[in-house]
């Protein structure tokens, strides 16, 4: 992986005096490079080289540790998870310290000659070999992510639900790439006719399949595979039809996010059927003719953080065998966080395929 590194971009001039550098940034607009650099190569995620070469750094990453995965370790490996740009540079001695503060505005991390991953000051996060880095190393996140943690760490105080000071900061406004309305508008109305479709299945009289597709004829059309699979099936077995009736609590986050409801309540108990099967009746559909609108995104990762700190205190508790507080309820959270990370692209996975680890 090093040698490829270094042989990623063809130099156009001789940088022999100079330090080369591979910065992984996670904002989608970068800060201006004014200093003086040979530009060796860019792409961003328009560029189709650009995912598998990510993975292929994860995974070289993951694999230095032998086995070990420290939190440093983690989280690296999820800021390149992150990462929207790649710019290969290289910057005489005597200009570091002008790309240092360049890293810091960009939120990049750096990989050097040597095998190792910076942070934006230059101190060693992960070392080449066996070794510790830096310990005053730092993942680096936007500011309005750290600002964010800290709101919601208040609000869970209040509430005196208590979450380690050590958990992350999470996307934030300079790295979003939300959905389009139009595609959460999609996704609700297909997460409805596979909800209603389970909760039927508890009946003794099924809605069939066919009358759904008569009724909501544009759910179909975005339907996933996991989805079709399960509205295939005659009668599927209860774990099925269970996590697609579960599926209710991801529209509420949808159609809250398409501000169609007023507010997310707290996840100490099950949502309003009733409530959002009218929303998508009365509204959902026709809004497939009109321009739908999102929610500003700093409401949609508000939701987001709040979410991930109460999903991960409510895991916490169900692993300990202990209370979980505040009445919190694991199954309104799992669907929660789930939506959520759909929307704000996280990992960049389609919706049978989002992870919500915590």
């Amino acid at each position: 992986m090093l040698n490829r590194l270094k042989q990623l971009f063809s130099k156009p001039q001789d940088t022999s005096n100079h330090v080369l550098l591979n910065a992984y940034c996670t904002l989608a607009v970068l800060p201006k490079l004014d200093f003086p650099h040979v530009l060796n190569g860019r792409r961003g995620l328009s560029d189709a080289e650009l995912p598998p070469h990510l993975n292929g750094l994860m995974h070289y990453l993951a694999e230095q540790g032998q086995g070990t995965m420290t939190r440093t370790r983690y989280h690296t490996i999820r800021h390149v998870q992150r990462v929207q740009q790649h710019l290969s540079l290289s910057v005489e001695p005597a200009q570091m310290a002008a790309f240092h503060a360049w890293a810091e505005a960009a939120n990049a991390i750096v990989f050097m000659e040597d095998g190792s991953v910076r942070d934006p000051q230059g101190r060693v996060l992960l070392p080449a070999g066996a070794g510790e880095g830096d310990k005053n190393a730092v993942v680096p996140y936007p500011p309005s992510a750290w600002q964010r943690k800290a709101r919601t760490d208040a609000q869970l105080a209040e509430r005196k639900i208590q979450v380690p000071a050590d958990l992350p900061p999470l996307v934030s406004e300079p790295e979003l790439r939300v959905r389009a309305p139009e595609d959460i508008l999609r996704r609700m109305l297909a997460l409805f006719v596979v909800a209603i479709r389970a909760e039927s299945l508890t009946s003794k009289t099924p809605i069939a399949v066919a009358d759904l597709q008569q009724r909501f004829p544009p759910a179909f059309a975005g339907l996933t595979d996991a989805e079709r699979a399960f509205l295939a099936q005659e009668q599927p077995s209860e774990q099925e039809i269970t996590q697609f009736l579960w599926r209710y609590e991801a529209i509420l986050v949808l159609q809250w996010a398409l501000g169609l409801q007023d507010t997310l309540p707290f996840a100490d108990a099950i949502c309003d059927v009733a409530s959002i099967s009218s929303t998508v009746i009365d509204r959902g559909t026709d809004g497939l003719r009109k321009q739908p609108v999102a929610r500003a995104p700093q409401e949609l990762l508000d939701a987001l953080d709040l979410h991930y700190r109460l999903h991960w205190v409510s895991r916490q508790a169900i692993l300990k065998k202990t209370p979980v507080p505040a009445g919190l309820n694991e199954g309104v959270l799992q669907e929660r966080h789930y939506a959520l990370n759909w929307l704000v692209r996280f990992e960049d996975r389609e919706w049978d395929d989002v992870d919500t680890p915590t």
